[in-house]
């Protein structure tokens, strides 16, 4: 990428109220996300996905109260997928939600932000999607219902959503659970495949 381009994205992004992480800076050891933040895995592996994931963040941003976090860019291996599905391009964002968001609300915005790039309703399981939003965790809201869960079941099993959020909230410990996402992933055995994309901390 020029850096005239990059720089474009840059200045984008932190207008649109993303929080640009830094070549290289970590998050603080021990930092805890607050109660009321919102956690999503973004995934895509349809179409010019590190690009739908960059414009997808940004339109997260419009739904935060304050500044979003973001993770650099990971490619996985597809998981419980259809035999020959592209490898996927993953990333996580922290945000607060505005007042008066509900975690229905959210699902509601995230499914049909993911229709606006072009999801269509399944006709394989896990079959290829341009953009897949999963909300993880929102606050210590826990539901348990036919249409959410909360926080998500799998999240803590799944490298791709473990190795983002790590970068972002290493400490957070999901609603119900006593380890962290850091522990989750140091103790994670799978035959996933999770390597970050190189200089996309700044994506």
């Amino acid at each position: 990428m020029g850096g005239g381009q990059e720089s474009r994205r840059l200045h984008d992004a932190r207008r649109a109220g993303v929080e640009v992480k830094s070549r290289g800076q970590r998050p603080r050891p021990g930092a805890r996300t607050p109660r009321s933040e919102v956690i999503v895995a973004l995934g895509s592996n349809l179409g010019d996905s590190a690009n739908v994931l960059r414009e997808a963040v940004i339109r997260l941003a419009s739904l935060s109260a304050r500044r979003l976090r973001r993770s650099s860019l990971w490619r996985s291996t597809p998981v419980d997928c259809p035999p020959g599905s592209p490898p996927f391009v993953n990333a996580a964002v922290a945000f607060e939600p505005t007042a008066g968001e509900t975690p229905e609300s959210l699902l509601a915005r995230l499914q049909a932000l993911e229709k606006e790039f072009g999801r269509r309703p399944k006709t394989i399981l896990n079959e290829p999607r341009p953009l897949d939003l999963d909300l993880i965790a929102f606050g210590s809201e826990v539901r348990a219902t036919s249409e959410l869960t909360l926080p998500h079941p799998r999240a803590h099993q799944r490298r791709f959503v473990l190795e983002p959020l790590n970068e972002i909230a290493p400490a957070l410990v999901l609603p119900g659970q006593t380890k962290s996402i850091r522990e989750w992933l140091a103790e994670l055995r799978t035959d996933e495949v999770v390597r970050r994309i190189p200089d996309t901390n700044s994506w």
